[in-house]
């Protein structure tokens, strides 16, 4: 039922959903309302939801509880929270619903839901060598495990542990993980994943010096997010740098110049 793109849409098939379900079925859905106003940055009527959850969570079974303490700290601390919600109170809300989220989930042997409030500790702990261990432990959980769920997030966990690596200076290692990630998402039908991937790769080899490598990738992606009715700024911004650094001055304008068209479309 998920559309993360839309969702409003998303939670427009909750709600509905919601009017033939019970039990354990009800509470997780509502679990999944809260998160798609959180997205929406609508942090408070997700905690308005998850509290009607937590007054039947005594009751509750296993995959119910976990995904409560999960969208909890999704409320407290995400990708959509702007730098201003991100205070010292908030974090440490986030951290201990998050915990509680990961030891609910490794005890009922819910490998994905685990590895899920893993990876969303690094919005706690945002220093490179925290995001490391958090991006270590999680990939842990991915080797070892058998279930799907926990599988189909090597790619993204992988991705993860590259970007630490590369903030960590740590390149050549950073460009293992990116790769492995890169050959991961090519046997899935995400494109927009698959161009990411490829960019994280591209960055990196930027950051080495392997400047001609990089300019050949960001090319295609400009092409292929172009032809998908989907011109990607960071792409733009990347091949500004790269014909910057050959001294390629006209190219980099034009660069510059297709940054300022895209951040006036969003």
């Amino acid at each position: 039922m998920w559309d993360f793109s839309r969702p409003d849409v998303s939670e427009q098939r909750f709600r509905a959903a919601l009017r033939a379900a019970n039990g354990d079925d009800a509470l997780i859905l509502r679990t999944q309302i809260a998160r798609s106003l959180g997205l929406r940055r609508d942090f408070e009527r997700a905690r308005e939801e998850l509290r009607a959850v937590a007054k039947e969570l005594d009751r509750a079974g296993a995959e119910a509880r976990t995904r409560y303490f999960l969208e909890l700290g999704r409320t407290y601390a995400s990708a959509a929270h702007p730098a201003e919600l991100q205070t010292p109170q908030a974090r440490e809300l986030a951290r201990s619903a998050y915990r509680q989220a990961i030891e609910r989930a490794r005890a009922a042997s819910r490998d994905g839901l685990a590895i899920d409030a893993i990876h969303m500790m690094a919005f706690v702990d945002t220093d490179a060598a925290d995001q490391l261990k958090w991006a270590g432990e999680a990939l842990r959980i991915v080797e070892s495990s058998t279930q799907p769920a926990a599988r189909r997030w090597e790619a993204s966990i992988r991705n993860n542990l590259g970007h630490a690596l590369h903030q960590l200076g740590r390149y050549e290692e950073a460009l293992v993980q990116l790769r492995q990630a890169v050959a991961i998402r090519q046997q899935g039908t995400n494109a927009a994943a698959t161009r990411t991937a490829h960019w994280m790769v591209a960055r990196t080899l930027r950051v080495m010096g392997r400047v001609d490598e990089a300019l050949q990738i960001q090319l295609r992606l400009e092409r292929e997010a172009d032809l998908a009715g989907a011109p990607d700024r960071f792409v733009f911004e990347e091949l500004n740098l790269l014909y910057a650094s050959k001294g390629e001055l006209d190219r980099a304008r034009h660069y510059e110049e297709r940054i300022a068209a895209a951040t006036r479309q969003n």
